[in-house]
């Protein structure tokens, strides 16, 4: 009875599967010919079905830059860029999109060390240094056997400096990854759907309005108070908006 299960299973994975690559290639050439509106429409049957990847992520939001959607393509050129992180082609299309926002802002300045911190890390996403990590352990593990086992003085300390520079390697792997890790998982961002909203400095109505921003851009979410979300911009600046206005990545 459980190996017939089993078989179901993977029956259904199986067709699954095989249905979603006909409607992504569907999609595609809906595209190709100029018809956003339907490619969308077919991508999302592949979203509904329960299907996530980097690539529908992004052909989503190209087609809906396409059709002008801002607030929709930047929603998903950024659900795209958190499973691929290092891909040039997503990041270059979201700040095509990102330009055409009303909001205009500038990012707190970084040291050099944290500015290449952050462009390392992004280079893959957390599952990719994980990878990249057990990698390097095995190299570690493979170089320093050779280095206790092998006679030759100037063969030791080869192996040994290998072995070493393998492990820091690893080490920093696994820091990118657990930093990533924590990007994805534990550190909330949206997107603004509303046309303008105000940010105010409570979350009531009657409080003082500290700044306005637009469709498209992104924030931090801090916390939330049943209606309201307090948020961050990237240059620093916090307050609450309606929660309504916002599309949780």
């Amino acid at each position: 009875m459980k190996c017939k299960i089993v078989i179901l299973f993977i029956f259904s994975f199986l067709l699954s599967f095989g249905q979603n690559e006909t409607l992504f290639e569907q999609g595609n050439n809906q595209y190709r010919d100029g018809n956003y509106e339907a490619a969308i429409a077919t991508w999302e049957r592949i979203l509904d079905s329960g299907e996530h990847s980097a690539a529908l992520y992004f052909n989503l939001g190209n087609g809906y830059y396409k059709i002008e959607s801002l607030a929709e393509s930047i929603y998903y050129y950024e659900k795209a860029l958190k499973l691929a992180p290092g891909d040039a082609e997503i990041r270059n299309n979201l700040a095509i999109a990102q330009n055409d926002t009303v909001d205009i802002i500038e990012p707190l300045p970084k040291n050099l060390f944290n500015t290449w911190f952050d462009n390392t890390s992004q280079m893959l996403s957390y599952d990719g240094w994980a990878i990249f990590t057990v990698a390097f352990m095995v190299l570690f593990f493979t170089l320093f056997m050779f280095y206790y086992f092998i006679r030759s003085t100037t063969a030791k300390r080869l192996f040994f400096s290998g072995s070493m520079v393998a492990l820091l390697i690893a080490l920093m792997s696994v820091f990118f990854a657990f930093k990533n890790y924590d990007e994805v998982v534990n550190q909330k961002a949206g997107i603004v759907f509303a046309t303008s909203t105000q940010v105010r400095s409570e979350p009531v109505m009657r409080s003082e309005v500290s700044f306005t921003i637009h469709k498209g851009t992104k924030v931090k979410i801090i916390s939330e108070i049943d209606d309201w979300t307090r948020i961050q911009l990237a240059d620093g600046k916090e307050g609450w908006m309606i929660k309504d206005h916002l599309k949780e990545l």
